[in-house]
């Protein structure tokens, strides 16, 4: 699967893609609006990529001081680009 195929799953699908993992799945859950199904999925992994992700969700609610913190975890800083590029961002380094 490549970026396109993963974002072209987001239309007319209620579903994520079958082999899309636990990473995937929360952004493609966050792709259709379901911020919470997108949290749900992710905020109890301890690992650096779901650290990333988990930052990348609070950060969109506007939960600034929580990304942070989650963005350590990940040991990475918050970015200066648009929510829909880090995004895009995150999927590529998780396909």
């Amino acid at each position: 699967m490549d970026l396109q195929s993963f974002r072209q799953s987001l239309k007319g699908s209620d579903m994520p893609p079958p082999a899309a993992s636990v990473y995937l799945q929360a952004l493609w859950y966050d792709g259709k609006g379901n911020w919470d199904k997108s949290h749900e999925l992710i905020q109890d992994l301890p690992d650096a990529d779901a650290a990333w992700i988990h930052a990348y969700l609070h950060r969109k609610e506007g939960d600034t001081w929580n990304a942070d913190y989650w963005y350590r975890k990940a040991g990475r800083k918050r970015p200066s680009v648009s929510l829909e590029e880090e995004w895009e961002q995150i999927a590529l380094a998780m396909l």
